[in-house]
């Protein structure tokens, strides 16, 4: 309980000073915007491709984790489909609720909690997860706010949307880092070097960039449907997963990366998407406060497992 304590505390807290220097005027709202870009196109990218790439495919990549950690999130796709319907949401509602369900902040919150829970070697198990994982969501994202948007208003976004998917920075980092390890080719020392030390803004920003983000004033709009969307997200997705691995057989030290990615709250670009895609993004926003706040009880749970 004691390390669990020592990796929850210290990660939530950077969230919740980020809330405070944002009400501080200390993260204003147009520099949230660059520093978010900063984080998200250069310094998790880096940080993942360092990961990976010096990781050891033999020992950290596990196949059958990878698939049922895929098939553990369609499942719960297709039950956060059905729940919309029984809520009886309105459609952009609907698109923004299934999204934020399902869709989980690997980058800025997953991949942070398995460093500093599991060390260097649960990052780079976490990473090579991640980078699957991160495909098919961003795709099953893409496809339910498409078919839940109303009016092609503010144009036919799907290719642009899809294109931004090919070129998103962690898959391609994650990508081109498998690709390293397996040819075996090892980083030049200054190139190693020079990757770390960008790696080291990543995760502290991340998590001040989230807490200047929060907004706990939507949070009271639709209160049945966030928590709703809570529960999906927070216990019930990671808990479909861990029901798989156990029923496989896997070993805990192989899955855990996997839970602590399934746990993760509502990710960041779930907010983005929303917009651009005609879907209800405050509702987004709303549900990205909540996931994240009740994250910090939920993740004690999981972590308890190991």
């Amino acid at each position: 309980m004691g390390h669990i304590v020592t990796t929850i505390i210290p990660i939530f807290s950077l969230v919740i000073l980020g809330t405070i220097a944002r009400s501080k005027g200390f993260l204003p709202p147009e520099f949230l915007g660059p520093a978010n870009r900063l984080v998200y196109y250069l310094a998790i990218p880096a940080m993942i491709f360092r990961a990976i790439a010096n990781a050891s495919l033999t020992r950290q990549f596990n196949p059958t984790v990878i698939w049922l950690t895929l098939v553990a999130l369609v499942v719960l796709f297709f039950i956060c489909w059905a729940g919309s319907r029984l809520l009886m949401l309105p459609p952009s509602v609907q698109g923004a609720f299934i999204q934020c369900s399902f869709h989980g902040n690997l980058g800025y919150i997953g991949l942070a909690v398995a460093f500093y829970h599991l060390g260097a070697d649960g990052l780079a198990r976490a990473s090579i997860i991640a980078a699957f994982v991160m495909i098919i969501q961003n795709f099953l994202a893409v496809a339910v706010l498409q078919s839940h948007r109303q009016s092609d208003a503010a144009g036919n976004r799907l290719s642009a949307v899809a294109g931004k998917i090919a070129a998103n920075p962690v898959i391609v980092s994650a990508t081109v880092g498998l690709l390293f390890s397996i040819a075996g080719i090892t980083l030049p020392l200054v190139i190693d070097r020079s990757l770390q030390i960008l790696s080291g803004l990543a995760l502290p920003m991340a998590l001040l960039i989230i807490g200047g983000s929060l907004s706990l004033q939507l949070m009271q709009s639709r209160l049945a449907a966030i928590l709703g969307a809570c529960l999906l997200k927070l216990l019930i997705l990671p808990a479909l997963g861990v029901a798989l691995f156990r029923i496989a057989g896997q070993n805990l030290e192989d899955y855990l990366p996997a839970v602590i990615l399934l746990a993760s709250p509502t990710a960041t670009i779930a907010y983005v998407m929303a917009r651009e895609m005609g879907a209800d993004s405050e509702f987004a926003v709303a549900a990205i406060s909540a996931t994240t706040l009740f994250s910090a009880v939920t993740f004690s749970f999981w972590l308890s497992l190991g």
